[in-house]
C-alpha cells in the first residue's frame, strides 16, 4: 500500500525537520514547504492525503492559505498548528474547513492522533492499534508507578487512593496547585485500570474557547457549521472504553457543563449539528487548580455537576508541603535528563541539595524537573545557587496573594504573574564538567563572570503609581463578640486579597477587566471581590 502523502508547512526549518523525522518514521511520506505560496504550489501540482499548516507565517498567513485552498477545491484534511494561544485563530480555523487546531509546542503523541483523527482508517497503524488510531507503546503499571517519586504520608495515602480507586468506574476529581503532578495521578488510575490497554485521552479544557471544546469533547457533523466538510469524533468518542482526562475544569463554560453533567448521567451525547445521540464507556477524570466551591458561589460552577464529579476527591499537597520528597525528585531528574545532557554525574554538591530543600518551590514538581534539567544544560551549579537565593531573598513586604484553591484547611497561592528583572545584556557560558577521574563525578560549584537571566523565580516588580492611586477605606470591621480560629483565618485571607487586588488595580489604571486576566480570575469575580472588600473605585468617587 502506498503511504500516506502529507504536507508540512511552517517557516521555521527547525520544525520542519522535527516533523518530517517524527512523521517519516511513523510511516508517512512528509514533504514541506517553507512558506504560503510554496505550499499553494505544492498543492496544485501534487497529490496530498494531509496538511499541516502553521498559522503564523511572514508575507502569507496560514489562515489565508487555507481560504485560498478550499477556494480552490482542495478538500485533504488541514491540521492547522500555531504557537499563539489565539482562540480566535482557532475558531476561524475551523470555520474555514480545518480538521483540526494543535497549540506549539507539539507532542509527538498529539500530533499523530490529530492525523488519525483526520485520515480514519487510512492512518498507518502501529502493531496491536484499533483500526484508525496510533498504538501507544503498552502501559507497563510498574514503570508507570515509578514516575510518581514521592516518600512523604501525604503522597503515600494519595497513592493508596489511587490503588483502590483505580478499577471502580467513578468520575476523580484532582484539586492541587498547578504543577503538582495531577496529571502524573491521572495517568496512574488509567495504567492500573482493567482500562489501561485502551486510549487515554487529555483536554486542557483552558485551551480552547467554548465554541471549540465543544466541537473538540463532542466531535461534529458534516455542515454543523460553516467549514465542517466531514464527520468528526469528539476526544469522548475516542476515549471509549478508555480514560478521558479533563484538565482545567473550572474554566470550562457553563454551557458545556450542562452537557458534560447529561454525559456523566446518561453516558450518551449527540455531537455538534447531530440528530442521533451516540453512547461511550469512557471513565472521567477531571483536575483543578481552583476552589469549586467558591466558583459555585460566585455562579461560575454548577453545583450538581460539582457533586457528579466529587465522588472521589484526591488532593495533592504542594512541594513546599513535602520537603522529604524534593532530594529524591531531584535524583529521578538528574538521572532522567543527565543521559541527554551529562554523563558520569551521579550526585549534586551538598550545598545545591541544601539550597533546593530550602527553596518554597512556588511552581512545584514541575520548577524543580525545569531547574535540574538547567543543571544539567549549564553545567555549573553557581548560576542555579544565585537564582534560588536571588528568589528566596524577594522583599517580604510584597502584597499577599489571593488564593486559588483554599478552605478551611488553608489555601495554594495563586501566583500573581509578574515581569521577571531582565539584565541589560544576558548572557550564558556553558562550562565543560570539571574531571575527577573515569568513575561518577558530581557537579562542582565555580564562580562565572556571566549573568544568567531569571527563568523560574519571580521577582516583584515595583508598586505601580498611577493618578488612580487614592487612599481607600479600611475593609469592613470584623462581627462583634470573639472570633473563632475559622473566622480569623477567614478575615486573614480576605485582607490578603484586598490588598493584592488593590496593588493590581492600581498598576493597571483601575481596568478591572485587565486586572482579573493577571489574577487568573474570572471579571464577574474580581467584581464580587471588590463589594466584598469594600474597595472603592477613585473615578466613580470623582464623579460625585
Amino acid at each position: 500500500m502506498d503511504r500516506i502523502a502529507v504536507l508540512v508547512v511552517d517557516d521555521e526549518e527547525s520544525v520542519r525537520t522535527f516533523m518530517s523525522e517524527l512523521l517519516g518514521s511513523a510511516g508517512y511520506q512528509v514533504r514541506c514547504a517553507s512558506s504560503g505560496a510554496q505550499a499553494l504550489e505544492m498543492l496544485a501540482g501534487g497529490s496530498f492525503d494531509a496538511v499541516l499548516l502553521d498559522v503564523v507565517m511572514p508575507e502569507m498567513s496560514g489562515l489565508e492559505v487555507l481560504r485560498r485552498y478550499r477556494g480552490q477545491g482542495g478538500n485533504a484534511p488541514v491540521i492547522v498548528l500555531s504557537g499563539l494561544t489565539g482562540a480566535d485563530d482557532a475558531v476561524r480555523a475551523m470555520k474555514m474547513g480545518a480538521s483540526d487546531y494543535l497549540s506549539k509546542p507539539l507532542g509527538n503523541d498529539d500530533l499523530q492522533d490529530a492525523l488519525s483523527r483526520a485520515l480514519g482508517a487510512r492512518a498507518p497503524d502501529r502493531p496491536g492499534a484499533p483500526p484508525g488510531l496510533v498504538a501507544r507503546p503498552p502501559v507497563d503499571p510498574a514503570a508507570d508507578a515509578r514516575v510518581l517519586i514521592s516518600t512523604s504520608p501525604s503522597m503515600r495515602r494519595a497513592r493508596a487512593l489511587v490503588e483502590r480507586i483505580a478499577n471502580e468506574n467513578v468520575p476523580v476529581l484532582l484539586l492541587g496547585e498547578s504543577g503538582t503532578g495531577k496529571e502524573v495521578i491521572a495517568r496512574e488510575i488509567h495504567a492500573r485500570s482493567q482500562r489501561r490497554g485502551r486510549p487515554f485521552i487529555k483536554v486542557n479544557c483552558a485551551a480552547l474557547p467554548g465554541e471549540l471544546l465543544e466541537s473538540e469533547l463532542f466531535g461534529h457533523e458534516r455542515g454543523a457549521f460553516t467549514g465542517a466538510t466531514a464527520e468528526k469524533p469528539g476526544k469522548f468518542e475516542l476515549a471509549d472504553q478508555g480514560t478521558i482526562f479533563l484538565d482545567e475544569i473550572g474554566e470550562m463554560a457553563i454551557r458545556l457543563q450542562a452537557k458534560l453533567l447529561q454525559v456523566l448521567q446518561d453516558e450518551e451525547f449527540f455531537r455538534v449539528g447531530g440528530k442521533k445521540s451516540v453512547r461511550v464507556d469512557s471513565r472521567v477524570v477531571v483536575a483543578t487548580n481552583r476552589d469549586l466551591e467558591k466558583e459555585i458561589a460566585l455562579g461560575n460552577f454548577r453545583e450538581d455537576l460539582y457533586y457528579r464529579l466529587n465522588v472521589v476527591a484526591i488532593r495533592l499537597p504542594p512541594l513546599r508541603e513535602r520537603r522529604e520528597d524534593v532530594v529524591p525528585l531531584t535524583d529521578h531528574f538528574l538521572k532522567k535528563y543527565g543521559r541527554h545532557y551529562i554523563s558520569g554525574v551521579s550526585e549534586l554538591p551538598t550545598e545545591v541539595l541544601q539550597a533546593f530543600a530550602d527553596y518554597d518551590w512556588p511552581g512545584n514538581v514541575r520548577e524543580l524537573e525545569n531547574m535540574v534539567r538547567r543543571l544539567c544544560v549549564l553545567k555549573d551549579p553557581t548560576l542555579v545557587l544565585d537564582e534560588l537565593h536571588t528568589a528566596s531573598r524577594a522583599p517580604a513586604s510584597a502584597p499577599s496573594l489571593p488564593t486559588a484553591y483554599g478552605g478551611d484547611d488553608g489555601g495554594y497561592p495563586m501566583r500573581m504573574p509578574e515581569e521577571p528583572a531582565r539584565p541589560s545584556s544576558p548572557s550564558v557560558q556553558v562550562l565543560e564538567m570539571p574531571s575527577r577521574g573515569a568513575g561518577a563525578t558530581a557537579l562542582a560549584p565555580q564562580a562565572v563572570p556571566t549573568v544568567l537571566e531569571p527563568i523560574n523565580s519571580v521577582i516583584p516588580s515595583p508598586r505601580y503609581v498611577n493618578p488612580f492611586d487614592v487612599p481607600q477605606p479600611p475593609p469592613p470591621p470584623p462581627p462583634s463578640g470573639e472570633l473563632s480560629l475559622k473566622d480569623i483565618g477567614k478575615r486573614a485571607a480576605m485582607l490578603a486579597e484586598r490588598e493584592a487586588i488593590l496593588a493590581m488595580l492600581q498598576r493597571t489604571a483601575w481596568n478591572k477587566r485587565r486586572a482579573a486576566s493577571k489574577l487568573r480570575i474570572s471579571y464577574k469575580a474580581l467584581l464580587y471581590k471588590i463589594k466584598e472588600c469594600g474597595i472603592i473605585d477613585p473615578r466613580a468617587s470623582a464623579e460625585l
